[in-house]
């Protein structure tokens, strides 16, 4: 149940709903299977895959959005709607015009959509109100706005949950990182790195599993490229990916025996406990220490 992809948000200002009220609060939207003509349906599940749509345990809340989408590929569309197209011209004796064409396949989506398959996927968030975080697992921007989005409206549209600014901009911070062969505090730089020119052309230089040392590097800051995105290591345990939007990407234990014997029981539920309490705990004291090195609140 590790997050992978960090979009971090900041909770509304003494935000301190209780695990009851958020459950009934989503109660009212569960995701339901798309019918007839719907293409898309979003609606909260459950994250630990009972009957609960909020996990509480600690103080902390996890919860879950759901999303399925009818799976109706363009080729199959295209052929069935160039079959229909064929069949007017040897009916009518002229080709089908762009507008006829356009409205066969649409004609041909809505005689699809009922019978195509759908898919579902499941994104969840993290919610600390002690500490005012709002995390959720998404390897989009986009995907996590969705999900806030679509809190906000569960919640009566009164959530003004926010996206984190700090007073430093991660570009600036991780090109003086780089520069400087330091990163703050437990966090150590790693063995990625892109560079990007700020002028048009938008150069862009990568380094994955390469030493960051090399006068290389600096070399291309020098001459006007900034770092978009760093590998980091915090603490000697937890390995991620920032990049210029502040994103966290593939956020992971670096060594995964350490976390078996941190956290491990035979009872599954017992498990998710122990997994769930573990990642907070790292991941309110990882973003603690990154929101420091970055001037936010």
């Amino acid at each position: 149940m590790w997050f992978k992809n960090l979009q971090l948000f900041r909770l509304p200002e003494g935000w301190a709903m209780t695990p009851a009220g958020l459950e009934e609060a989503l109660g009212r939207y569960p995701l339901a299977p798309c019918t007839g003509l719907q293409s898309t349906s979003q609606g909260w599940v459950s994250p630990r895959g009972n009957q609960q749509l909020v996990y509480s345990f600690e103080k902390q809340l996890l919860i879950a959005m759901g999303v399925e989408d009818k799976i109706l590929p363009a080729s199959v569309v295209n052929d069935v709607a160039a079959e229909k197209a064929e069949k007017m011209e040897a009916e009518r004796g002229f080709k089908p015009g762009r507008k006829m064409l356009r409205q066969i396949k649409d004609e041909v989506t809505v005689s699809l959509l009922p019978r195509a398959f759908a898919r579902r996927k499941v994104m969840r968030a993290w919610l600390d109100p002690q500490s005012g975080w709002l995390v959720v697992d998404a390897a989009s921007s986009g995907a996590a706005e969705d999900l806030v989005e679509f809190l906000r409206t569960s919640l009566g549209g009164s959530f003004a949950a926010t996206r984190v600014e700090p007073d430093r901009s991660s570009v600036s911070a991780m090109t003086d990182w780089v520069t400087s062969g330091r990163a703050p505090g437990n966090f150590e730089i790693h063995d990625e790195c892109e560079l990007c020119s700020t002028d048009q052309e938008r150069a862009t230089v990568r380094y994955l599993r390469h030493s960051l040392e090399g006068e290389d590097i600096r070399r291309h800051i020098s001459n006007g490229k900034v770092v978009i995105r760093l590998g980091l290591l915090w603490n000697e345990r937890l390995s991620l990916v920032m990049d210029d939007k502040l994103q966290l990407k593939r956020f992971k234990f670096v060594d995964i025996n350490e976390v078996a014997e941190e956290a491990q029981s035979e009872d599954p539920d017992e498990q998710f406990d122990l997994d769930f309490v573990l990642m907070s705990g790292e991941l309110r004291k990882l973003l603690d220490e990154l929101m420091s090195a970055l001037g936010a609140d």
